[in-house]
């Protein structure tokens, strides 16, 4: 049987992104600091949010003394795929296009992210001519 993706919440791609943005193995409170400088977040919610996070998963923890080292076990664009495929089946019918096109329709949208599009686009394209050769 195939195992679940994890989903995660807002706060934990909060958490996750500031692990991300740290690097190597940092603490609960190198994660506050970075995720919530102005002291949004107590530090024992910080603290429950990355032991979820190793249990789901996505972080390791080592025990240093009396501290808790946390690294990611899985990168950030792994990540991103899992929450977009999942999205794309959920919101859009499993379409691909049906996303592009709604994400073409937002407003706001500009010139510049337009052509990053196309070029994102045309690499596929190469990529995909050079996978038929």
């Amino acid at each position: 049987m195939k195992r679940k993706k994890p989903k995660l919440t807002p706060v934990e791609w909060e958490v996750m992104e500031a692990v991300w943005a740290i690097g190597g193995a940092p603490s609960v409170r190198d994660v506050l600091e970075r995720a919530y400088p102005r002291g949004e977040k107590a530090y024992t919610t910080v603290q429950t949010v990355m032991n979820t996070l190793e249990r789901k998963g996505l972080l390791r923890r080592k025990k240093t003394g009396l501290v808790n080292f946390y690294e990611p076990a899985r990168s950030r664009r792994d990540l991103e795929r899992d929450e977009t495929a999942s999205m794309i089946r959920r919101v859009f019918g499993g379409s691909p296009a049906a996303m592009a096109s709604a994400l073409l329709s937002l407003d706001g949208l500009g010139r510049e992210e337009i052509d990053e599009i196309k070029r994102l686009v045309a690499r596929k394209e190469r990529e995909l001519g050079e996978e038929g050769s």
